[in-house]
């Protein structure tokens, strides 16, 4: 993406309330004439459902879904790179050419317009176990407890359990 389009999209973005689908439709339309030279017809739509994901474009209805702590943990840059990410799917869908992550015409666009492969990470791993090899030291976090008759360490030490949380 142009430096200028990040001044502009810094300025749509300034003084905005919080995201509401009609805000949502309004940025998602700008953007894709902005930066596809082509118009935006359907709805976007925030989904607070959405977890590990930034955002996700639907097949059969054509709308996009943001999820909106995309927003509130990163700010607008991180936004506008979802959200062409998507435009990217909706695109290339409509005109009937690769629109999967796999694909090159995906892939190209993508780099065109400057948009993300891939969001932040929106939810931190919890990790309720901890556990360390006797024989190098060696840390181990994990989220489902272990036997520890069953496994060992890669240098074949013994673990133990540190803490339990």
């Amino acid at each position: 993406m142009l430096s200028e389009d990040y001044r502009y999209f810094e300025q749509l973005f300034q003084d905005e309330p919080p995201l509401t689908d009609d805000s949502l439709t309004e940025w998602i339309s700008i953007i894709s004439l902005r930066c596809f030279n082509a118009p935006f017809t359907h709805d976007a739509k925030v989904n607070k459902r959405l977890k590990t994901t930034g955002g996700r474009y639907h097949l059969t209805s054509h709308h996009i879904d943001i999820n909106p702590l995309v927003y509130t943990k990163y700010g607008w840059e991180e936004l506008v790179n979802v959200i062409l990410h998507e435009l990217c799917h909706y695109h290339l869908h409509l005109t009937g050419r690769g629109y999967q992550h796999r694909d090159k015409a995906f892939k190209l666009l993508l780099k065109a317009v400057g948009g993300s492969r891939y969001v932040k990470p929106l939810v931190e791993k919890e990790t309720r176990y901890h556990y360390r090899c006797q024989k190098c030291q060696l840390d181990y976090y994990r989220q489902k407890k272990i036997d520890l008759n069953r496994y060992r360490c890669k240098c074949f030490g013994d673990l133990v359990m540190i803490t339990l949380e």
